[in-house]
């Protein structure tokens, strides 16, 4: 941004308003916030609003499409309610067939699971349609914003906030680029700039 200053202002003049220019800049909204650290390169863990194909073979009766519940758990038939949030699929896989042979219903139970459709990303702030859109594999900042309908004329498009859960289920807050990758279930917020 390039400031105008008329010819007749004094020299000393001109060094406040620039200072006062350089100081709007620096607490721009967002801009104070940590840098989020990348989505650590491990094994996916589900959560809440997961949706999850759960093939026992040889058992049609067995095989089914689950949502992971608000309480982390899915509803599995024969064997009740099994938590699901927290673990990787291979984890969830153990837990049913592990339930499934000590609740005598098969002998020797082979099952898989599988991630139909990731837990929704939310974009907030400066974006032409604020909500709730579907997460994919190797989404970045600028794909949900462009899911959002784009930047606002008003939006500080460099960077964003994101609110992130740890494995652990605690939420953290940082700055985002452009082009960082983002995780299932993310709360992005695009910052107003104020001039």
């Amino acid at each position: 941004m390039t400031a105008y200053f008329p010819r007749r202002m004094p020299a000393p003049v001109r060094i406040v308003c620039l200072a006062a220019l350089a100081a709007l800049a620096g607490c721009a909204p967002g801009s104070s916030l940590p840098p989020m650290p990348p989505p650590a390169n491990v094994a996916y863990r589900l959560g809440a609003g997961d949706q999850l194909r759960v093939l026992t073979y040889n058992d049609l009766q067995l095989t089914n499409s689950f949502t992971v519940g608000d309480n982390g758990r899915i509803a599995f038939p024969l064997i009740g309610s099994i938590q699901a949030s927290g673990l990787t699929t291979h984890e969830l896989e153990s837990a049913i067939t592990s339930r499934l042979v000590a609740e005598g219903v098969l002998n020797h139970p082979s099952v898989s699971v599988e991630v139909t459709q990731y837990r929704p990303i939310f974009v907030l702030g400066e974006v032409a349609h604020p909500g709730q859109y579907p997460y994919m594999p190797g989404m970045t900042t600028l794909s949900a914003v462009a899911l959002a309908g784009g930047y606002t004329y008003r939006a500080i498009t460099d960077y964003a906030g994101a609110v992130r859960s740890g494995p652990d289920g605690q939420a953290a807050e940082g700055r985002v680029k452009r082009n960082s990758l983002l995780q299932p279930g993310d709360v992005i917020t695009v910052y107003e700039r104020y001039f």
